[in-house]
C-alpha cells in the first residue's frame, strides 16, 4: 500500500511539473502539510533550469539516502515513516549551470492524535447534584479541548451553570432533567486544523414522585356505578408503578390502563371503601401516596309489614330497620297529620326503630311512614295500619210509611281503611233480637221492611276491611202510613224540540217518604194502533230526552216516579216533530248563480231576437251574415222604399202588405263569386188581419 501511495504521489507532482513548464521559478511540491506519525512524507523539487539540486532541514544539510535526484532539473525527497522529529522547515536549493543559485522552503507539521484514550462516553447524574464530565483528550505536538452542547460552544467564564473547566472538564451545576443529552468534546492539534470529536451521553436520573389530583374520591355506590383512581409519576427512569387495594385484587371488577397509572373500579360496592396507595420504584428511589375511597350507600328502609290489622283496642307493633353509609337516620311519621313519632313513651311511641302503638283507637288508624335520612339521599317506606271504624256521630233519622231513612251529617272515622258498607239494624223492644241489613256506602241508608204507624229502636255501624265498628246510639223512631211518591213536574214551557230530538225539565217535588228508585218513561205517536215504548231513568235524573222521532208526529208522553212503596200517578204531556225540512227547497250557493245565468241567457236571446227581428242587429244577425254571406246594398235600399208603398215590400214582383209576412224571404243577388245571397228572419208575428182571415193567408203563402 505504501509502494502504490508514493507512485501515486509521484504522479501527481509529475503532473504538477508538467503544469509548470519549464520556465517556472523554483518550486517544492507536497501532497499534505499536516502528517500523522508513521504517515510517508514526500517532497517534490522543481528548479527552473539544470543545476546540482540538495535538501536540508532547519538548515542542516540531508542524507543523500533519502534523496533522489530524478533528472537534471527536479529532485525527490522520500521519507517512508514520519517522526514527530520530522516535523521542521525543508529547503531546497539549487546550484546553477550558469553559477546562480536559488532556493525555496516548505513547512511541515508531524502530530500525533489527537485522542482520548479512556474518556468515558456515558455519565448518569441524580438531578439537583452537581455534574462532572472530564475529557482526556491527548497529542502531539500540544492538543487544545473544547466542550460543544450541540452547535453552541460550551463557555469557560466562571458564573455560568453549564462550563468548561480549566482541566477541560465540563461542569454541570445542580443537575436539571434538560441537561440530559449529547454533549461533544473536541480535541484539536494546536495551531492546526486537525481535530477529533467524541459524542458523551449525559443522562439526568430522578427519584420517582407521585402526584394526585384527588387525595379523596366520594362515589354512591350502586351496580352501575364506575370510579377511576388516577395516579400521575415523573421520574428517570421511568418508574413502575403498584397499587395497595383494602380489597382483594378481582380482575373482573379491577381494571389498570398500560402503565398502571389508573385503577377503574366497576360496580362500585360498600366493601370498596378504604385506601389506595399508589407506589412508583425506579432505581433510584420510591415515592407513594394515599387516595382515600369514601363509598357512599343510598338509605334502604326495611319494615316488618306493609299492611296490619289489629282489632279496637288492641296492641300493635312494626318494625323498621335502615341501611345505608353514612349509616341514616331513623324516623317514624304519622302521615295522616304530618307529625313525626318520636316519643319513646306513653300510648304511641318509637324505640329502637320499633313503632308500637297501645290500646289502638280508630283515629289511630293510617297511614305511618318509616324514612331513612342521612346525608347521601333520603328513603322512606309506608305502612297501613288499620282497625275497625268508629261509631258514627251525628246521625239523625227520619221515618217513613214503612221505613227508616238514616242521614249522617259526617261520616264516622274510618279506621284507616275505606268504609265500604254500613249495617242498619232495628228492633220493636230491648227483649227482641237485633234485625240486620247491609247496604253499600254509596246506597241510601234505609231500612224498608218495616211496619206503618210502629215504634222501632234502631242503630246503625260503618263496616270496613277490618270489620265491623261500634254501632250508634239508640234512635227511636215511628213509622207513618204508606204513601207513593208524588207525580213528577213536568213544564210544557220549557220543551225542546230540535229536528226529530225532544227535551223537557223533570222535577220531583215529594218523594213519598222513601228515596226514589227510578222514574218510568212511556211515549208513543199520537194516533190509532201505536205502542207505547218505555225506558227508565235513574233517581238523580233531571232532563227527558228522546231522540230518533218521526217527523210530523203528535206524541203523548208519561212519567211516573217510583220508590219501595210504589208507584206514583204518571205526568203526561203531548208535543209534535214538525215535517222534516224538503231538502229540494234547500239551495246551495252554486245552485242561485247556476238560475241567475240560465235567466241572463233566456233575457239575452229575447234581446237580440227582437233586434234581429226589428233592426235587421245583434248576435243572431251577426252569425246569420257570417253563415250565408255579407248583406247586399240592395237589401237596404228596399227597405227605405218600403216607407212609400203603404206598407207594402215588393219581393220578385209580388206584393205582400209588410205587416202580413209570417216567414219573409229576401233574396238578392250580389257579383260575389255570382252566386245568390239569403238573408232570412223567420220571426215576425201575426197580424191581426192576418189572424181573422185564415184562408187569405194561406193563399198568399201558396202564391
Amino acid at each position: 500500500m505504501t509502494n502504490q501511495s508514493a507512485l501515486l504521489c509521484l504522479a501527481s507532482l509529475l503532473l504538477l511539473l508538467l503544469l509548470y513548464g519549464t520556465d517556472a521559478k523554483m518550486i517544492i511540491v507536497n501532497t499534505k502539510q499536516d502528517v500523522l506519525v508513521g504517515e510517508e512524507i514526500l517532497l517534490l523539487c522543481k528548479a527552473g533550469g539544470e543545476g546540482e539540486i540538495t535538501w536540508q532541514k532547519d538548515g542542516e544539510d540531508i542524507d543523500e539516502e533519502k534523496v533522489t535526484v530524478l533528472d537534471e532539473t527536479s529532485s525527490k525527497l522520500l521519507i517512508k515513516k514520519a517522526t514527530i522529529q520530522n516535523a521542521g522547515t525543508y529547503t531546497c536549493v539549487c546550484n546553477f549551470e550558469t553559477g546562480h543559485q536559488d532556493e525555496v522552503q516548505r513547512q511541515l507539521y508531524v502530530y500525533e492524535g489527537p485522542s482520548f484514550g479512556g474518556t468515558k462516553t456515558y455519565h448518569e447524574f441524580l438531578e439537583g447534584t452537581d455534574g462532572v464530565v472530564p475529557c482526556l483528550g491527548t497529542g502531539q505536538p500540544a492538543v487544545d479541548i473544547q466542550w460543544l452542547q450541540g452547535s453552541q460552544q460550551i463557555p469557560t467564564r466562571e458564573g455560568e451553570r453549564l462550563r468548561q473547566l480549566p482541566d477541560n472538564t465540563l461542569h454541570i451545576e445542580k443537575v436539571r432533567r434538560d441537561d440530559a443529552g449529547t454533549y461533544v468534546c473536541q480535541a484539536q492539534i494546536r495551531g492546526r486544523p486537525v481535530f477529533q470529536k467524541l459524542s458523551v451521553s449525559v443522562v439526568v436520573n430522578a427519584p420517582p414522585k407521585v402526584l394526585l389530583k384527588e387525595e379523596v374520591k366520594k362515589v354512591m355506590a350502586g351496580s352501575e356505578t364506575n370510579v377511576s383512581l388516577l395516579c400521575l409519576v415523573a421520574g428517570h427512569p421511568k418508574p413502575n408503578i403498584t397499587w395497595t387495594m383494602p380489597v382483594t385484587l378481582d380482575p373482573s371488577r379491577h381494571q389498570f390502563n398500560s402503565d398502571q397509572s389508573q385503577l377503574t373500579i366497576l360496580a362500585v360496592a360498600r366493601a370498596d371503601y378504604g385506601e389506595y396507595i399508589c407506589t412508583a420504584v425506579n432505581k433510584i428511589a420510591e415515592d407513594s401516596a394515599t387516595i382515600m375511597l369514601h363509598v357512599f350507600e343510598a338509605p334502604e328502609v326495611f319494615v316488618s309489614a306493609e299492611q296490619q290489622s289489629v282489632l279496637v283496642g288492641k296492641r300493635v307493633s312494626v318494625s323498621c330497620n335502615v341501611s345505608g353509609h353514612p349509616h341514616p337516620d331513623l324516623h317514624w311519621l304519622n302521615k295522616h297529620n304530618g307529625q313525626t313519632l318520636d316519643m319513646t313513651s306513653g300510648r304511641i311511641h318509637v324505640m329502637d326503630g320499633v313503632l308500637v302503638i297501645d290500646d289502638m283507637m280508630p283515629s289511630d288508624g293510617g297511614l305511618y311512614s318509616c324514612m331513612a335520612v342521612s346525608s347521601s339521599g333520603n328513603a322512606s317506606r309506608d305502612v297501613v295500619i288499620y282497625t275497625q271504624p268508629g261509631p258514627p256521630h251525628y246521625l239523625s233519622v227520619s221515618p217513613g210509611p214503612t221505613s227508616v231513612l238514616f242521614s249522617l251529617k259526617t261520616p264516622p272515622i274510618s279506621g284507616g281503611q275505606p268504609i265500604t258498607s254500613y249495617t242498619l239494624q232495628w228492633r220493636q223492644s230491648s227483649a227482641e233480637q237485633w234485625n240486620n241489613v247491609t247496604v253499600p256506602a254509596s246506597a241510601p241508608l234505609a231500612i224498608t221492611t218495616l211496619k206503618p204507624y210502629t215504634l222501632y229502636e234502631v242503630r246503625l255501624a260503618a263496616l270496613n276491611a277490618a270489620g265491623l265498628g261500634q254501632f250508634s246510639n239508640l234512635n227511636s223512631v215511628r213509622t207513618q202510613g204508606i204513601r207513593e211518591p208524588d207525580s213528577p213536574v213536568l213544564t210544557p214551557d220549557e220543551i225542546k224540540v230540535k229536528g226529530n230530538t225532544f227535551s223537557t225539565p223533570l222535577t220531583q217535588t215529594d218523594d213519598g217518604g222513601l228515596p226514589l228508585q227510578h222514574f218510568i218513561i212511556r211515549y208513543k205517536q199520537d194516533k190509532e194502533g201505536a205502542e207505547w215504548k218505555e225506558l227508565q231513568l235513574p233517581s238523580n235524573a233531571d232532563t227527558i230526552s228522546l231522540k230518533d222521532l218521526s217527523f210530523g208526529s203528535d206524541y203523548r208522553l208519561q212519567v211516573t216516579a217510583v220508590n219501595a212503596n210504589g208507584s206514583s200517578i204518571p205526568a203526561t204531556l203531548k208535543f209534535t216533530i214538525a215535517e222534516k225540512p224538503s231538502s229540494s227547497l234547500t239551495m246551495t250557493k252554486g245552485s242561485v248563480v247556476g238560475i241567475v245565468m240560465v235567466i241572463f241567457f233566456v233575457v239575452f236571446l229575447v234581446v237580440d231576437a227582437t233586434c234581429c227581428y226589428r233592426n235587421r242587429c245583434g248576435l243572431l244577425m251577426s252569425i246569420a251574415v257570417k253563415l250565408f254571406g255579407q248583406k247586399v246594398p240592395g237589401l237596404k235600399m228596399l227597405e227605405e222604399e218600403s216607407g212609400s208603398t203603404n206598407g207594402d215590400v215588393k219581393l220578385k214582383g209580388l206584393s205582400t202588405p209588410r205587416g202580413s209576412m209570417q216567414q219573409v224571404g229576401v233574396q238578392a243577388n250580389t257579383k260575389e263569386g255570382g252566386q245568390l245571397t239569403e238573408v232570412t228572419c223567420d220571426k215576425a208575428p201575426l197580424t191581426k188581419h192576418e189572424k181573422t182571415h185564415p184562408d187569405r193567408n194561406q193563399s198568399a203563402a201558396d202564391a
